[in-house]
Formats: structure tokens, sequence, C-alpha cells
């Protein structure tokens, strides 16, 4: 399954980047993120990995992030590998005319049980949802400075 969310952040690039790449505020913006832990690799370059535990809806979600591609302000790709699904991430930022933020997030999920590829077809709108969740939450974040 592939899909592409995309919003627009009312902070400069620079700005949105520096909030983005900042691990500590991932609990600001992602709502269902119970906690996150460095795995190997250095922090911000290719291969890093993290952990991260989430509850989302009353079911426990672990994790592993690794940094596949940097090149910021303008990039980052990630994936996600959790059990039964594979997501790949690629986050494109552009500047705007209007000295905003255009975030455009294309993700890929690839099943690896035939459970998880039956819910992939079945509930593709769940996972269209939480990105979008995600990334308006990142925009409430970084443009009001509040917890949300």
């Amino acid at each position: 399954m592939k899909y592409t969310t995309e919003i627009v952040v009312k902070i400069p690039l620079e700005e949105c980047i520096a909030i983005l790449n900042h691990t500590a505020n991932l609990k600001h913006w992602q709502k269902d993120l119970t906690s996150y832990e460095h795995i190997s690799g250095t922090p911000g370059t290719i291969g890093n990995k993290m952990k991260l535990n989430y509850n989302i809806n009353n079911r426990k979600i672990e994790l592993t992030e690794t940094i596949m591609h940097i090149n910021l302000p303008h990039e980052i790709y990630f994936s996600y590998e959790t059990k039964g699904i594979l997501n790949t991430q690629k986050n494109h930022f552009f500047a705007t005319p209007e000295g905003h933020t255009k975030w455009i997030n294309e993700n890929e999920f690839s099943s690896t049980s035939f459970l998880t590829r039956i819910m992939l077809i079945l509930m593709p709108r769940a996972f269209k949802k939480q990105s979008k969740k995600y990334l308006t939450d990142f925009k409430t974040f970084a443009e009001n400075k509040t917890p949300i």
C-alpha cells in the first residue's frame, strides 16, 4: 500500500527541521508515543536505529526506526519495522514563497505476514488517518509551541 500526505507548516524551513530533528520533541506531537530509546548508530545519521513504543487505542506497538537517507533540510527517509509490517517513509521539505514549510510524506507499507496483509487490504484508511494525524499534530506543536 502506498500513499502520500502533505501539510504546510507556517514556520520557516530551518526552524521546522530543527523542531522535527530534535528527538525530545517527539512526545510533544506524537500523543501515542510512550517511550523511545537509541539502539545503535550515530543519532541523525544514516543507519541510526531507535526503538519507539506506542500505545494506540490500548494496543502496544514497538517499532524500530532506521534512518535510510538524509539530506536535511530537504529530505529524510526512514524505515519502520514492527511485527508483520515494514513501512518505508520518504519525507520531503520545501520552503514556500510565503516563508513556510511544505512537508510531503510518502509512505509505503508492506506485509511480512498473512494477518497484516489482510489488515493492509481491509484498513488502508486507518493507516492514512494516523499519518495525517501525526503531521497535523506536528504542525500544531511547531506553530504554537505547545504540546498536543
